[in-house]
């Protein structure tokens, strides 16, 4: 099982939040499997944009330890792997949507760049 180098130093509630769905892939991932539910790693590796293998199958992998997606493998030839949201990974999409909505307020959006999952998101200020 994976384990990382260093141990995590989380001192206070935020920065623990933080650790489990900040950075630039995690809060992605999870926001394409909120929308898609479960996808197999090939479709999930399509639908984000500009990442490698190593990178996806590494933030995977931290998702998994921290239980906000689950990896469900099924014994067929091909090996068949699913992942999907926990319901501690579908209690932070509310989280990332309200994150949304107060940067679309001081985001410039760049329509023509806008991935096509922040697309789908619901953060226009009403």
């Amino acid at each position: 099982m994976y384990k990382p180098k260093l141990e995590k130093d989380i001192r206070c509630p935020l920065e623990y939040g933080l650790t489990v769905f900040g950075g630039k892939w995690k809060s992605r991932i999870i926001c394409v499997l909120a929308e898609k539910e479960t996808l197999r790693y090939s479709s999930l590796r399509k639908e984000m944009t500009n990442i490698t293998d190593a990178v996806l199958a590494a933030t995977l992998k931290e998702l998994i330890i921290d239980e906000i997606i689950k990896r469900q493998s099924y014994d067929e030839i091909p090996p068949k792997v699913e992942y999907s949201l926990t319901s501690k990974g579908q209690s932070v999409v509310p989280i990332l949507q309200s994150i949304c909505r107060w940067s679309g307020v001081y985001h410039i959006e760049d329509n023509q760049h806008t991935l096509a999952q922040c697309q789908k998101c619901d953060y226009k200020a009403t």
